[in-house]
Formats: structure tokens, sequence, C-alpha cells
């Protein structure tokens, strides 16, 4: 199927590996030419020239820790040109409430919710100005699921999670579509760690998750880049969640 993305930009954030990587490529392959953005050098050129050597499409790598204030208004100011905005860079640590230190839920929150919140507003000013755009925040069904070994990443992902409905539910005015994605257990090195904390390897769970298996990032990229196309041209204000079906059980008691 013909996305019909080819020709527009797109800005990809934490795109050297995981799922961000896995949505440049797919718009990358759909004619896109991506702005990739990582605070990892080396990794994130790699990345870059991979995708481009696969795609054919201009990749440009811009080494940015989104965490600093200023990282925000300094990338649109580089590129007010953007039509697509993936929202992907953030790394939540696991744990309980007494195990999280301030530095902690600062450090984690400055990077996920506020480096989100502050990439969605430049960049929503520049494509309201231009007349358009979409906007992808990357999220996770922490939103949901209320963990609390989890939770600092929960109560982050459903603060993002109602930015990006709120946000989206009246951004069609400006001709901009705002949709949340929550992925569940997808096989990244973030939630190999996860697991590594709880202490039971993907071996081990295997059997009790949905299809028995763990999403593929490519899977999450491909509804991602779907969603930025004019084929979902009619969706925004919602939050999709892609994890086999997680969300819609009930632990056993």
């Amino acid at each position: 199927m013909d996305l019909e993305l080819h020709g527009k930009t797109a800005l990809v954030t934490g795109g050297s590996q995981g799922i961000g990587y896995a949505t440049a490529s797919v718009l990358a392959n759909e004619g896109c030419d991506i702005i990739l953005v990582a605070r990892t050098k080396e990794e994130l050129e790699g990345a870059a020239k991979t995708l481009g050597d696969q795609s054919g499409t201009s990749i440009l790598p811009v080494v940015a820790d989104l965490a600093q204030r200023g990282v925000a208004e300094n990338l649109v100011s580089q590129f007010p040109h953007v039509d697509i905005l993936i929202n992907n860079a953030g790394s939540i640590s696991p744990g309980r409430l007494s195990e999280i230190t301030d530095e902690g839920w600062r450090t984690a929150w400055d990077l996920k919710v506020f480096g989100y919140i502050d990439m969605c507003r430049h960049f929503y000013a520049a494509m309201a100005q231009r007349g358009g755009g979409v906007i992808i925040n990357v999220v996770g069904t922490a939103a949901h699921a209320k963990d609390p070994a989890y939770i600092c990443g929960v109560t982050g992902n459903a603060a993002l999670v109602a930015f990006s409905q709120s946000l989206g539910s009246d951004s069609h005015r400006d001709g901009i579509r705002v949709i949340a994605v929550n992925p569940g257990p997808v096989a990244t090195t973030r939630r190999l760690r996860y697991e590594a904390y709880l202490e039971k390897s993907e071996r081990e769970r295997g059997p009790s998750l949905p299809f028995n298996r763990l999403a593929e990032p490519e899977e999450i990229g491909s509804a991602v880049a779907f969603l930025c196309s004019p084929r979902s041209a009619y969706t925004s204000g919602t939050a999709l969640s892609i994890d086999g079906g997680l969300a819609a059980t009930v632990a056993p008691i």
C-alpha cells in the first residue's frame, strides 16, 4: 500500500535503535526524508548510514539531548519544514515508589515527559504556521497497566497520553493531527532492562505474552507510519495501544 508520504520530511527522536529506528526505516522506505535525532553520536551516525543505504532517501543524523532546555527550540529553528514529528526518545527506569530517588524522577521526566511537551510546543507552532502536520507521541501501555514496579513510567506515560489526547482533540483547527501510540512489550534493549529488574527472562515469560512473543519494533513502526499518512487522515486526539490485547486483560488475583 502506498502511504502517500513521498517527499515528506519526518523528524524522529530516539532514532538510533528500537522503535525509533524501525519507524524511521518504514518512513524512509515510503519516500520520506528523515531527520534522525539521538544522544549517542557513533550509534546515530551508523544508523543513519544504514537507513540511507537501504532507502536511498536523505537521512540526516542530529546529535541532541532532548532533556536539556532549549534543544527543542534549536531543532525547530533548524528544521521548520518538518511535516511529521515522531517523539520517541525516553528511558524511564523501573522501580517502586521507595526505590526511585528525587533525581531519578526528574531525570526521567526531563527527557520523556518534558522533552515530548517541549518538542510538541515548538513544532506544533511551526506546523500551524505552515498549514498542517502530524505529531505522533510514542508513549507506552504502562499508562493503562498501572504497574507499581514501574511507577515513574506509569505516571509519566499517563500524563503524555492525556496531553496527546487533549492537544489532538482541537488540533484539526490548525490542520494538525496529534496521536499517542502505546506499545506493549517490544523486543528492545529497554524492555530487556525491565525484565532484568523483575529477574524473569523472556523465555520464562514468553508463554504468558500474547502470541507467545514480544512485539517486533517493525510492527510498531509500521503502525506509526500508517497513522502519519493521509490513509489515516481522520485520526487525532486518541491513543492506540499495540500490545496484543494486554491492555484489555485483567491480571489474575
